[in-house]
């Protein structure tokens, strides 16, 4: 029983953690992005950005994942980047410095004010308000975690046991890495170490050791998270990973002198160990500081960019802009490149009517990761188109420039409809245990049909440049909103009849419809409109002309 309580007050433990981060993501999270894009000018100001951003979040895994998406977008060099997770690495102690002194009787305060911003207030204030709880939550846990482990020391057996882990420094090292992996969370497993110390079920020695673990486990998360592919990402997590093994081992190399510092400069337990998690972190960075140019230097020598050439969303056409590039070379390339964007599409398209059939996390989320490969392969050809010179091109090359942008960016924006609204609809529904009525799902898979074949379509037409076809396109945007109309009227016929699937579900049902048809229309105006706007047959507007 004593170990179930154990266990229920750790997994309580990290859910307060996580409420605490997921809160400040939601509520501050752009602001932070933008904040901490805004501050890379230097190594100094990066270092201070990635402290004070995860003195907020609380996690250094979250900030990683930040710096690795600025990173993969060529926006800070490498240098920058560890300069970052330097700071965040000081950053998240400080939260473990504050818990490490008793607090726990401000713990019902902050749990009573977050539940009254979370139910009360809008979106913001019901984010501090989970931030609120989620502190309420580490306090109360830690509390009652000092009782139980109490109980625990005085067992004879559990107190021999303990006393003789106590011994293997390097096992206790490796647990405490697991656990900060498995818990995604460095910052909850130096709040354990803590427990165990002040309640004397664990020696100083032994929870530093667990601490310093969660030093190292925690850097594994941001190597395994997210795309791996890009080599600038790659070697950003690598190096931060690298850099707290290299300070795991230069501890343990002189791990019989740290106990007695830590003890000698604070005798209590708790606050030796938060001491050390600090002081850790702050040599490191004094450490590598220095050394970041060289450091930089060698992991781009150990992860060449040379490494990524195949990955699935990285282009594999466009020519490199030079002076010596010739435009028509250049524009052939890139509409090339463009057809990986319809084929990317057309997944999308297919994994939609997937679940749109047969709702599941797992496909959806497959989905939703095609759309950060359109994202990048759109910016990678608007990149490399925008490269050349407008001087250097000629009337009908400035045309095909245009035609090339037109369509990538459409299809670009399709895929973004795709992702935040109708897979975003599909989550919801799942949420919420809710199906579509037979008739209603017969109606969304005969749009979704549609827009498989009108994108084919559209990509024939831009690749012939021919107006006939585009003008046939054009045509299919009417004859799609006919369709929509006509699913709109029987979807309402069928709330009449008081068909319970199509009660619970009409609101989804209705942002389906509209958004597949806004993603139809982005389908035709990819590859329809640039021809028919240079021919002068493209109306400017809808509206008939009342005189």
């Amino acid at each position: 029983m004593t170990l179930l309580d154990l266990g229920g007050l750790v997994a309580l433990l990290l859910w307060g953690v996580h409420m605490v981060q997921t809160g400040i993501q939601r509520a501050l999270g752009p602001q932070l992005r933008a904040f901490l894009g805004h501050r890379m000018q230097n190594r100094a100001t990066a270092f201070f950005a990635g402290l004070g951003v995860t003195a907020l979040l609380q996690s250094s895994t979250a900030t990683a994942l930040m710096v690795k998406g600025f990173a993969s977008s060529g926006l800070i060099s490498l240098r920058q980047g560890l300069a970052v997770m330097l700071g965040a690495n000081v950053g998240t102690t400080l939260i473990v410095q504050i818990l490490s002194f008793d607090v726990a009787l401000v713990a019902p305060i902050l749990v009573l004010a977050g539940y009254l911003l979370f139910r009360r207030g809008r979106a913001g204030p019901r984010d501090f308000g989970r931030v609120l709880i989620g502190l309420g939550l580490i306090l109360l846990s830690l509390h009652q975690f000092l009782s139980v482990l109490d109980l625990l020391a005085r067992n004879e057996f559990a107190r021999t046991s303990l006393q003789a882990l106590s011994e293997h420094i390097v096992f206790i090292v490796l647990i405490g890495a697991l656990l900060a992996w498995a818990a995604h969370s460095s910052v909850a497993i130096v709040l354990l170490a803590i427990s165990f110390a002040a309640s004397g079920v664990l020696s100083v020695a032994a929870g530093i050791a667990l601490a310093l673990g969660a030093n190292a486990g925690t850097a594994i998360n941001p190597v395994l998270e997210g795309s791996t592919a890009d080599a600038a990402a790659r070697r950003l997590t690598i190096g931060k990973l690298i850099g707290r093994l290299g300070g795991v081992l230069l501890i343990l190399a002189v791990y019989p002198f740290v106990t007695p510092l830590m003890t000698g400069v604070e005798s209590a337990p708790a606050r030796a160990i938060a001491n050390f998690h600090v002081g850790f972190n702050l040599a490191l960075a004094l450490i590598l500081f220095p050394l970041l140019t060289p450091y930089a230097r060698l992991l781009e020598r150990l992860f060449p960019s040379a490494q990524i050439d195949d990955a699935p969303d990285a282009p594999r056409f466009l020519e490199p802009i030079t002076a010596e590039t010739a435009p028509a070379m250049a524009l052939a390339a890139a509409t090339r490149e463009a057809l990986r964007l319809a084929d990317v599409l057309e997944e999308m398209i297919a994994g939609l009517r997937a679940v749109l059939a047969q709702p599941d996390r797992r496909r959806v989320e497959e989905t939703r990761a095609l759309d950060d490969r359109l994202d990048r392969l759109n910016r990678a050809i608007k990149e490399n188109l925008l490269a050349i010179e407008a001087e250097r091109l000629n009337e009908e090359e400035s045309d095909t420039l245009a035609r090339i942008l037109t369509f990538s960016i459409n299809l670009e924006q399709a895929g973004d409809l795709i992702d935040r609204g109708l897979l975003n609809m599909t989550q919801r529904r799942i949420k919420r245990g809710v199906a579509f009525s037979r008739e209603g799902i017969a109606d969304l898979l005969a749009q979704a049909d549609k827009l498989h074949a009108t994108l084919r379509r559209s990509t024939a037409v831009f690749l012939s440049g021919d107006p006939i076809g585009a003008r046939a396109l054009a045509s299919e945007k009417e004859a799609f909103r006919r369709l929509e109309d006509e699913a709109i009227a029987a979807h309402f016929q069928r709330l009449r009849s008081g068909n319970i699937d199509t009660i619970e579900t009409s609101a989804l049902h209705l942002d389906a419809l509209r958004d597949l048809k806004r993603v139809n229309g982005h389908l035709i105006e990819a590859s329809a409109y640039p021809i028919l706007k240079k021919r002068g047959e493209l109306l400017a507007s809808r509206l008939r002309q009342v005189i």
